[in-house]
């Protein structure tokens, strides 16, 4: 091969590549506490310094997979480590207002199932995002809609 062949594959190949890691990068990917007390640490080990205590259902963003070992970000921006064993696909939003309002439809028109306080975990019904909402499931039997900017956790 010519260098000027050698070069347009390598920019193809680059580009390709780019898009790849780019589009990988674009969904975050959130799991959520599977035990009713989580610790996060600083590193990734048990004997390092302890920095949060999480209840179960509590939702964090995966940075880093280590396999055994799991770089997460908190709704607060804060990063840490925990094993990998204690956290779940299930999905899980925290509420970030201080009220927030479940509808049954997707429109702030429609009838009110709930109103929930500020970080109040509320189990996903449905991952995909419809006009800003998003369908959660409350409590036992409470189902409906809530807005994604009144949440973490998408």
């Amino acid at each position: 091969m010519r260098l000027a062949q050698k070069t347009k594959f390598f920019l193809r190949y680059f580009f390709v590549w780019i898009v790849c890691v780019m589009s990988q990068s674009a969904y975050a990917e959130f799991r959520s506490v599977t035990s009713p007390k989580t610790i996060l640490y600083e590193a990734p080990s048990v004997t390092t310094k302890r920095i949060f205590l999480v209840g179960e259902g509590y939702p964090l963003e995966v940075i880093v997979n280590l396999g055994e070992w799991l770089k997460v970000r908190d709704p607060l921006g804060t990063l840490s480590w925990v094993e990998s064993k204690n956290l779940q696909s299930k999905r899980t939003v925290i509420v970030k207002v201080d009220k927030a309002d479940i509808y049954k439809d997707p429109e702030s028109k429609s009838p009110l199932v709930a109103s929930v306080e500020k970080d109040v975990v509320i189990e996903l019904a449905d991952p995909l995002i419809s006009n800003g909402w998003i369908k959660v499931h409350y409590q036992q039997d409470l189902d409906g809609y809530i807005q994604t900017s009144q949440v973490w956790g998408i």
